[in-house]
């Protein structure tokens, strides 16, 4: 492997949570930072699909334990459901992360999808336009919690008073808002740092995007745009199947001309990991 050629891999890794086991997540993450990946990113459920009973690692927990057991490679979900932690527990446990793993966290939110957890765990799962109320809220609670303090702010959701957060990460994490709609396009670019989607809706969103950051004021050139490849998500489809393992410098130049700036991969297996890694040696 070329050391400076993998130093510079454009790419993230997702490994599933769902089916996925501590010991396997965590081998797998020091693999692909020794392998160059640029990030580990960890999807945000609870419960398997279809099968209730599959394991499922915990999405926090296993970022916070990678960033310890790493060190070069970013971490962060894919993505953080607004419904699933308050905004000011998010802020502190982001900012310990971002403080204790040197500045490598970024923090994925979105307005989550995911009804039945909820049902089950007996959790609020209101309808779209309040979750993406909720969202806008919580990322300015973030925000103002990142400051230190002391915040008070009035909300419909998320209120504060005379709230401190110390201490205060610095920088503070990027936040990245994911959104698969024309809506969610827009409002990444109104109240992020950058936007998540996938391949599917990513060419026809981003023009989307770029008028609302355009409207916002805002520079594209201070954003993070990524593109996510995760296909059937839930399925048993090889990575080695994929233009990422047999040609992954072209499969990158050709989303990168489409206007992302990142790129994020599944592993669903160990299988898959081993090609992540041999894949390097074809950058």
């Amino acid at each position: 492997m070329a050391g400076s050629a993998a130093a510079a891999l454009p790419i993230g890794v997702c490994l599933r949570a769902i089916r996925g086991e501590p010991s396997w997540w965590l081998e797998s993450a020091r693999r692909l930072d020794a392998a160059g990946y640029v990030g580990l990113w960890c999807w945000d459920h609870f419960m398997g699909r279809g099968d209730p009973e599959v394991p499922v690692v915990e999405n926090w927990t296993m970022l916070a334990m990678a960033a310890a057991q790493t060190t070069r490679v970013t971490v962060a979900p894919f993505v953080l459901n607004v419904m699933n932690r308050h905004p000011a527990l998010v802020a502190r446990m982001a900012s310990t992360l971002q403080i204790a793993s040197g500045g490598r966290l970024i923090l994925g939110i979105g307005i989550g999808g995911a009804p039945a957890e909820h049902a089950a765990y007996g959790m609020d799962f209101p309808d779209v336009p309040e979750r993406v109320a909720r969202l806008e809220e919580a990322v300015a609670v973030i925000r103002a919690l990142w400051t230190g303090g002391p915040v008070t702010r009035p909300s419909p959701y998320y209120p504060l008073k005379a709230a401190y957060a110390h201490p205060v990460p610095d920088p503070a994490p990027r936040i990245i808002i994911g959104g698969e709609t024309p809506a969610g396009a827009r409002l990444a670019a109104r109240i992020g740092d950058g936007w998540s989607t996938f391949d599917d809706n990513f060419e026809a969103n981003l023009p989307r995007y770029l008028e609302a950051l355009e409207g916002a004021g805002r520079a594209r050139e201070d954003q993070t745009v990524l593109v996510g490849f995760q296909g059937d998500w839930l399925g048993e489809a090889s990575f080695r199947d994929t233009p990422w393992f047999h040609e992954p410098r072209v499969a990158w130049d050709r989303w990168r001309a489409a206007g992302a700036d990142g790129a994020i991969v599944l592993a669903r297996t160990s299988d898959d990991v081993d090609a992540l890694v041999e894949a390097v040696d074809r950058w």
